[in-house]
This record gives C-alpha cells, sequence and structure tokens, in this order.
C-alpha cells in the first residue's frame, strides 16, 4: 500500500506544470553534469596521454576539482545564493555552464580543462541551493517530499542515460568529424552535447514566471566540514552503531572514487577506449540503482545492520574480482554486482541513520556523514591515480607464451578492495543484532522467498506454551522488571486484547458456543491477531517500547493445525498474512507436561476441555517450532521453580534491549 501510494504522488507532482518545467530542467542539467565528468575525463586522459603516469595524474586532477570547490567554497556559495534572484540565477548558471563547456573543446588545453572544471563547480554550488529553495514554491506542502523525491532519483538517475549517449556519441565522433571538420578530439562531440544540454535547460527554466524573487536557501543550513565535524564528532565516535555507519558510508563512497577515479585507465588498460569506458561508468550506476531500489529486498531475511556490513563486505571482494580479472566483459559484470553491494549499502545506511539517531541529533548525523564522505571520496579521487601512476606497468610472464599485465590501476583497486573488505567487516562487527543466528541461514531463507520481518525499532517478545505452563507469570514479571529499568513495557495477549478481540474471545473460549468449524474458528483467530498486531503491537514498536504478549502465531499452528488437525501449511500462510509477517524477536516456549499444566486449573474452558491426546499434539508441534527455528527461541521447562525460570528469561531478553528505547535512565 505504501509503494501505491508514493508512485500515485509522484505521478501527481509531475502533473504541476511549473514543477514539470523545472523537473525537466533539472534532468537536462543532471545530464549535462554526469556527461560533462565523462567527457573531461576523457579529454584529460587523452590530452596527458604522453606517459601511463601522467594520464593517471591528468584525471586525477579533474576529478579532485570536480569535489574540491565544495569543501572550500560550500559556506561561500550558499552566502552568494541568499542574495540573488532565484529565477535568474538557475537561469544563468545553466547557461554559463553551457557557455564554458563549449569552451573546452574550442581551446583543447589541459590546463583549460582544469580551470573550466573549477568554474563550473562553483556555479553549480550557487545553482544546487537556488534549486533547493524553488521547489517548496512549485508544489503545494503535502507534495513536497515526493516533489523532492523526484527530484533526487533525477539527479542521480540521469547517470545511466548519460554514459549511455557517451558510448554512443563516442562512436559517432568519427563520422561527424567528417562532416564537422572542426570537431578533431574523440569527446569533442560529447562536450558539445553537454553544452546543449545546459544551455536548453536554461531556456525551459527561463518560462517560469512565477517564481518569488528573494532568498533562495530555505533548507538546512550548510556548514562547512570543520564546523560539522566538530559539532557530530563527539556523537558519532562515541556510539558504536552510528560509528559503524559512518565509517560504513565514508568506505562505500571511497570504494565507488576508487572505480570512477582509476575506471578511465583501467579500461583503457583492457583496450576498451572511451565506449569502453562509457560502458564500465554504465555499469556503475545501473549496479547502484538497482542496489537502492530491490537490495534490502534481495536480502529481505537479514536485519538492516547485518545487511549494511555484509553489502560492504561483498562489494570489496567484487572490487578484487574486478581488479584480478583483465576482461572487460566480465569487468562489467562482476561492476554491476559490485555496484549492487554498494547501493545497498548506501541505501541501508541512510535509512538506518533515521532510524537510530534521534530528531535533535538526526541532521547534525547527516551533515557529519555528508562532509566526511565527500572528503572521503575527494581524497580518494585525488591519491587513488597518482598512486596507480607512481606504480606504473608491470608485466608478469609465466612462460614464453604467457604474460600477465597488471599496472598501476589494477594494483591499486585491489589493494582498496582489501581495505574495503575490513571497513565491511569491522562495521558488521560494530552493528550485528543477531550474534547467534548465521549469515548462511539468513542468505538460505532469503533465495527461498521467506518475507518474515522483525521490526527494526522495538523489543517484540512472545511467551508460548500449553495450558498451565506459566506464561502470564512470566510475562508480568518480565513487564514488571523492565519497566523497572526504564522502558516502555506493552504486556498484551491473544486472543482479546482490543475492542475486536474481546469479542471474537467470547466466541472461541466460551464453552457456551458449542462446537465450531475448525476453518472458522482458525478464521476468527486470525481476525483476533490482525488486529491486534495493527491496532496495538506494530505502533508500540514504533515508538520503541518493549511489546510481551501471551501468545502469538505459535498458539494458532499447535492449536487449530497440529491440534485441530488442519493443514499446517495453509493455516500459516493465514496467519502470517493476518500478521504482515511480523515475527517475535524473541519467543520463549515454556514447555510443561499437559498432564501437570491442566491439573492447575479448577475450570476449563472451551479448548482446556479438549481431551489430553489434542494437548499432547499441541505440546510437540511447539517443540516442533523451536526446533526449527533455535535462533529466536528459548525453550525452558515449565516445572522449574518461577524465579528459576525467571532469570532465564531475563538473560536471554537482556541481550536484545538494544532494540529498544530507554525512557530513563536507572540508577546502578
Amino acid at each position: 500500500m505504501v509503494e501505491v501510494s508514493r508512485s500515485a504522488t509522484s505521478h501527481g507532482v509531475l502533473s504541476i506544470r511549473a514543477f514539470r518545467r523545472l523537473w525537466i530542467g533539472l534532468g537536462l542539467s543532471s545530464l549535462g553534469d554526469w556527461l560533462g565528468l565523462l567527457a573531461l575525463t576523457a579529454m584529460a586522459g587523452t590530452l596527458a596521454s604522453d606517459t601511463y603516469a601522467t594520464q593517471n595524474f591528468a584525471i586525477a586532477t579533474v576529478l579532485f576539482l570536480r569535489v574540491a570547490p565544495a569543501l572550500v567554497l560550500g559556506p561561500l556559495a550558499g552566502y552568494v545564493a541568499d542574495r540573488l534572484d532565484r529565477r535568474w540565477t538557475l537561469v544563468g548558471g545553466d547557461l554559463l555552464r553551457g557557455a564554458v563547456f563549449l569552451t573546452i573543446p574550442i581551446v583543447g588545453t589541459l590546463e583549460w580543462v582544469f580551470l573550466a572544471t573549477v568554474v563550473i563547480e562553483a556555479i553549480t554550488l550557487v545553482w544546487l541551493p537556488a534549486k533547493d529553495a524553488t521547489i517548496p514554491n512549485l508544489v503545494p506542502r503535502g507534495k513536497l517530499e515526493a516533489a523532492n523525491r523526484v527530484s533526487i532519483a533525477t539527479t542521480y538517475g540521469s547517470a545511466l542515460p548519460a554514459a549511455v549517449l557517451f558510448i554512443a556519441l563516442s562512436l559517432l565522433t568519427k563520422g561527424v568529424n567528417s562532416s564537422l571538420g572542426w570537431l578533431d578530439d574523440p569527446v569533442a562531440l560529447s562536450l558539445v552535447f553537454n553544452a546543449a544540454s545546459f544551455i536548453v535547460s536554461g531556456l525551459v527554466i527561463a518560462t517560469l514566471h512565477g517564481i518569488p524573487a528573494g532568498p533562495s536557501l530555505t533548507g538546512p543550513q550548510r556548514d562547512g566540514v570543520l564546523a560539522v565535524i566538530k559539532d557530530g564528532w563527539v556523537y558519532v565516535m562515541g556510539t558504536p552503531v552510528i560509528r559503524g555507519l559512518v565509517l560504513g558510508v565514508t568506505g562505500a563512497f571511497a570504494a565507488a572514487g576508487v572505480v570512477i577515479g582509476l575506471g578511465r585507465v583501467y579500461v583503457e588498460d583492457l583496450g576498451g577506449g572511451d565506449p569502453g569506458y562509457g560502458l564500465l561508468f554504465a555499469a556503475v550506476f545501473a549496479g547502484l540503482s538497482l542496489g537502492m531500489w530491490r537490495g534490502p529486498r534481495f536480502v529481505g531475511a537479514m536485519s538492516r545492520r547485518r545487511l549494511f556490513g555484509f553489502s560492504l563486505t561483498a562489494a570489496g571482494l567484487l572490487l578484487a574480482v574486478v581488479a584480478l580479472v583483465a576482461n572487460l566483459a566480465v569487468v562489467t559484470v562482476v561492476t554491476v554486482a559490485l555496484s549492487f553491494f554498494a547501493g545497498t549499502a548506501w541505501i541501508t545506511g541512510y535509512t538506518l541513520i533515521g532510524l537510530e539517531v534521534g530528531d535533535s541529533l538526526r541532521g547534525r548525523t547527516f551533515a557529519f556523514m555528508h562532509s566526511l564522505a565527500r572528503l572521503a571520496l575527494s581524497l580518494v579521487l585525488a591519491v587513488a591515480p597518482l598512486v596507480a601512476g607512481l606504480i606504473g606497468e608491470h608485466r608478469i610472464r609465466l612462460n614464453d607464451d604467457a604474460v600477465l599485465d597488471y599496472n598501476g590501476a589494477a594494483i591499486t583497486m585491489f589493494g582498496s578492495a582489501v581495505l574495503m573488505v575490513v571497513v565491511g567487516v569491522v562495521s558488521y562487527h560494530h552493528m550485528n543484532d543477531r550474534p547467534g543466528t548465521t549469515i548462511r541461514s539468513e542468505l538460505r531463507q532469503s533465495l527461498k522467498g521467506d518475507s518474515r520481518f522483525y521490526s527494526e525499532r522495538g523489543l517484540f517478545v512472545a511467551f508460548e506454551g500449553g495450558e498451565g505452563a506459566g506464561k502470564s507469570t512470566q510475562s508480568r514479571l518480565l513487564g514488571d522488571w523492565l519497566t523497572a529499568q526504564g522502558y516502555e513495557v506493552v504486556l498484551t495477549h491473544e486472543p482479546g486484547d482490543t475492542a475486536v478481540g474481546q469479542s471474537i474471545r467470547t466466541i472461541v473460549l466460551s464453552p457456551q458456543t458449542g462446537e465450531l468449524d475448525h476453518r472458522a474458528e482458525a478464521l476468527l483467530y486470525a481476525a483476533d491477531k490482525a488486529e491486534h498486531v495493527h491496532k496495538l503491537v506494530l505502533p508500540a514498536l514504533g515508538r520503541g517500547a518493549v511489546v510481551v504478549t501471551d501468545r502469538y502465531v505459535d498458539s494458532t499452528l499447535a492449536y487449530q493445525g497440529t491440534g485441530r488437525d488442519l493443514d499446517p501449511a495453509e493455516l500459516e500462510r493465514i496467519a502470517r498474512w493476518a500478521t504482515s509477517e511480523l515475527r517475535p524477536h524473541l519467543t520463549v516456549l515454556l514447555d510443561v507436561d499437559p498432564e501437570l499444566g491442566l491439573g492447575r486449573f479448577d475450570i476449563h474452558d472451551r479448548l482446556e476441555a479438549e481431551p489430553i491426546g489434542f494437548h499432547r499434539r499441541v505440546r510437540q508441534s511447539f517443540l516442533t517450532l523451536a526446533q526449527a527455528d533455535p535462533e529466536h527461541y528459548l525453550v525452558l521447562d515449565a516445572h522449574l521453580d518461577r524465579e528459576s525460570t525467571f532469570r532465564a528469561v531475563r538473560a536471554r531478553v537482556d541481550e536484545l534491549l538494544f532494540l529498544a528505547d530507554r525512557h530513563h535512565e536507572v540508577d546502578v
């Protein structure tokens, strides 16, 4: 339902004429920006192709100059944008960038490529806040989130068509040169097309007369790197989860920087030329887009924290494969997979920061991460090609007929891959929220299409067992202890802890109901669970509370499945559908002999009055469910005294309390 709503909202935003025109201009500008990155690095490599080292140094300089101005001029650019008319800032910025790009193939010197890169990036720094400030004036407040989402998707999504366009223009260059003799540079046509995209964008935005004059920067304040680091350093370094997230996201940016920074020379080493470089660039962003879109669902059984570290490690291993396999076709395919995991880590990390960091610290944490990632990216873009150039070209002769060429780009990539794996492993250990669960089991579960999910916030504990096992007593003891520790605790039970559930409980448990059709009974329990989960359990978990329930899905599977002899698979599908596949983080099974448990009651309800054989089947079903998933179960002998039982429960729950929010500190 959420996805349908989002899609509809995005369509509604694009139906607004003014925003649609700005979106078209943004798309053309973003296309030109990505195309410019490809063209400028390709041209720098061509103009400095005397030696392997100088080619790497030239490309490193262009890439560094693409990022460095934001580190130095960021606050000044925001100040300038505040004091310019927004409409003419957008129009003039696009026209100026188009004009500068047009001069690059005309001048045709490496020095002008460097200077033009700085000028273009400085203009972009002023253009971006003006664009951000304009969007709220073009769409209703209720559609602002959707408009921002479309804007971000357009900015990054245009990288792939830019790569495809670069490949096509590179292949057509010779034909164009024959008719337009002044286009004698292999990437000149791309630069001319790039300039045209900016100019057309400016002309489209010039038709927007409804943009009001005034301050353009209405988003979060843009502090410099030192100020952001000063504000966020203590919090980030003092919180293990956030430390792992920031370290991992920075590593992901660094890995992307290595591929982009060394890609041009590495493809040249493989004999791919400009079309091969465009193909590798397309592979990077195709994989990133796919990872951001499908990555978290692809490994759906893995928690976000574990998925983050796992994805970083996988990206590092695949980067090592890219470095070792000297075949452009294989490298392209592996790069898609590498970028898929990098994109998965990127979107997972951003989601986790939104969930893990409190509102008062979230902005500073994001700013800290953005600045650190940009700093790491700029350093990698500058240093990686420099290192590759210093390493130079090397040939390993295996025998008279076989040789291996491992030049500086490949060797530097491999070293970066090793560091990336280390970053991934460290992040994984910082954030592993299921220490007893193996990655293999989660991957196997994901490949089977198991859609179960565990709440990313709050702690969900279920007590299960036969009649008279002591579930209510242990639930109460756990609730009292957790409340004393400062946690919000929601003690609940099934069936009957909602208004609708109370009516259902009367029907299914009252002896006056008499005999029910087994399917009707199962559907009534499913209805109670749906009401219970969506009206009570999920809202409490969303607040970060600890939810302790007396009975959950396992009781349905044991009583109505094995006990009533209904098809367990059909019954489970109904119960899981009713609860939206929400699973407890921990299920405590209190195992008791049925005869002993039933002997603890003088009056029996409708289910308790079933024959002893029914209750024995129920007991065995509970044990079978626990044996199938020992990582999420704690099985205890309910014949023990309640204090001993509770000590075991408390010890296991204590390991999971990091998932819940403590509302006040307790003196120890």
